[in-house]
């Protein structure tokens, strides 16, 4: 960490030092061909390369600015080796804020790249303050740019995604849009980076080659990660107690294993709830011990002596849904993997923790 803005912590990753020297060695042959300057074009190779990273910086800053200004708080401004990344404590509102934040980033490069253009047409020609002028609107805009690709992760993903929230009122269908575009973007960098030196008479050089392959992985395995985050969203949100929980009926301590295997078929439930003297869940019934009960002692054996004991607290509402009901299972199971769901103070399932982690995998 490198200090604070806007309350959220500045980190800079060691991989952008090593990014840093990489792409002033690999810019520099560039600027020696275009310029004609000697030593100088080392000094406006590092120059683009720093100015690229602050144009970076300044889109960050613009995502969490226009974010803060919309009701979300950003958390940190992390600089890495694939340029930055703006984290919130709380997600969008709606399509139009996610818009709004997404387009702050490349709209504040488009304008430094316009101011820089404007500066360096103001100066001499050739001289080595104009190359430098060059290179920050070369390298604002080329950000500004490449950001509004699009495809996720990418900011151009992130307004596609907003749109498609707004038309089908469904923000993981819009998720899943932008990062399927965003694996199109990646394939598309390939055969941008890789073919278009071909298409010129020339060959790719050994960093375009390398440079384009990680960028491609990157956008690719960035989209891939949106995509399973969406499945796992849908998942969360069609979470219900009928869908990850099994039939059960209530009984009371007193009764027998066989009357609580009568009434536990008589309402078709597969699970038994032993209940307390004061009306409370109290124990589930072990189904395989019920089972090992001989038939002719069923009757007289109790049903507290085949029953687990529950905790106080391993209950939930069972009308919960989605989110909410994915957080009460969350804090109820610290307390026991198995939970008993009640609606009006009524047993109508019980949740073991397999089944939520499984009704939750994509």
């Amino acid at each position: 960490m490198i200090g604070r803005i806007a309350g959220a912590p500045v980190v800079l990753s060691p991989s952008f030092l090593l990014a840093a020297v990489v792409l002033t060695a690999a810019f520099t042959p560039s600027v020696q061909s275009a310029t004609g300057l000697g030593g100088g074009a080392y000094v406006v190779a590092l120059v683009f390369v720093v100015l690229l990273f602050g144009s970076v910086f300044c889109h960050e800053l613009a995502h969490g600015f226009v974010g803060r200004a919309r009701g979300q708080h950003p958390t940190a401004f992390v600089l890495t080796l694939w340029g930055g990344q703006t984290t919130f404590g709380t997600a969008a509102s709606g399509p139009g804020t996610a818009a709004l934040v997404a387009a702050a980033g490349p709209v504040t490069n488009l304008v430094l790249g316009g101011v820089f253009l404007a500066l360096a047409r103001a100066v001499p020609n050739g001289s080595l303050l104009q190359w430098v002028l060059w290179s920050g609107a070369f390298s604002n805009g080329f950000v500004g740019a490449f950001n509004l690709l699009p495809g996720l992760p990418l900011d151009g993903g992130q307004l596609l995604e907003a749109l498609v929230w707004a038309v089908t009122k469904d923000r993981t269908r819009g998720m899943v849009a932008a990062a399927w575009c965003g694996r199109v973007v990646a394939v598309g960098v390939v055969g941008w980076g890789l073919l278009w030196p071909f298409a010129q008479g020339n060959q790719p050089t050994i960093y375009t080659v390398i440079w384009t392959a990680m960028v491609a992985m990157f956008l690719w395995s960035g989209a891939s990660q949106v995509l399973h985050g969406a499945r796992q969203q849908r998942a969360v949100l069609g979470l219900s107690v009928p869908g990850i929980g099994r039939p059960a009926v209530a009984v009371d301590f007193q009764e027998s294993v066989a009357a609580a295997g009568a009434r536990a078929a008589a309402a078709g439930a597969s699970e038994v709830v032993v209940l307390s003297p004061d009306g409370r869940p109290t124990a589930y019934v072990d189904t395989a011990a019920a089972a090992s009960v001989p038939r002719e002692q069923a009757g007289l054996t109790p049903v507290t002596a085949v029953a687990v004991p529950l905790p106080g607290g391993a209950v939930i509402d069972g009308r919960l849904t989605g989110e909410p009901l994915l957080a009460a299972l969350s804090a109820a199971s610290r307390l026991s993997p198995v939970l008993v769901a009640l609606v009006d103070g009524r047993v109508t399932a019980l949740i073991r923790t397999p089944d939520v982690v499984a009704a939750l995998r994509p």
